[in-house]
């Protein structure tokens, strides 16, 4: 098992910033997962010169154990079930929907106050950066590539810093036949984001807003 191999989310942003600077991008937008997301994307968008936007998503929790994800639920308010989350969907009936109108609520806590400094990235036609800090269950990611597949863009490239190998293969196939996934470590004995970074420091809303403001287009 790798651990620690990441110094912090500036580092593995700089490390995937060095990879997708080789590729035939077309006006790229980077789309940060916020909140650890956004220490990741900085450092991309900076090596693309992009525009940098955040794309909202949230994880669908089971009521009997929060750890658990049984979904996510994108901006959009469209929830995708993984296999545990169809499986016992029928059998929680409205504490699934009582968690959807929750996270649904969070996310557009966070809209409110991250759009306004930044306004909506138009997607169409350009290659999307889609990133995170790492991935575990996959359920916030899928949700938000499926908001991105939704704009229309050129292409969609899933960067992270970690997340388990036996996972590579899907997300390699939701970024679509044009689209890539940049991954700096695929591991097979996968536990926690966090055990790949000596810094996994909380990130606040704040720090989100910065970022977003610095990137913020002219008005």
């Amino acid at each position: 098992m790798i651990r620690a191999a990441l110094a912090d989310r500036a580092e593995a942003g700089r490390l995937l910033g060095e990879r997708l600077a080789t590729l035939p991008l077309v006006r790229p937008l980077v789309l940060a997962i916020p909140r650890g997301g956004i220490d990741v994307a900085e450092p991309i968008a900076r090596a693309l010169n992009a525009d940098l936007d955040v794309v909202l998503a949230r994880k669908l929790r089971s009521p009997d154990q929060p750890e658990l994800a049984l979904g996510a639920v994108a901006e959009s308010g469209e929830m995708h079930l993984n296999d545990i989350g169809a499986s016992v969907a029928d059998q929680l009936g409205d504490e699934l929907e009582r968690e959807r109108r929750f996270q649904m609520a969070e996310i557009q806590r966070r809209s409110r106050l991250f759009r306004a400094v930044r306004p909506p990235a138009p997607m169409a036609g350009r290659s999307v950066i889609v990133t995170d800090d790492g991935m575990a269950t996959g359920a916030t990611l899928v949700a938000a590539l499926g908001a991105v597949r939704g704009a229309d863009p050129r292409e969609i490239i899933v960067a992270l810093p970690a997340m388990p190998a036996a996972r590579v293969g899907q997300i390699r196939a939701l970024c679509g036949e044009k689209g890539r996934l940049e991954c700096l470590i695929a591991d097979d004995d996968f536990v926690a984001v966090g055990q790949f970074y000596r810094d996994f420091s909380p990130v606040s809303d704040e720090r989100v807003i910065d970022v977003l403001r610095a990137f913020a287009p002219a008005p």
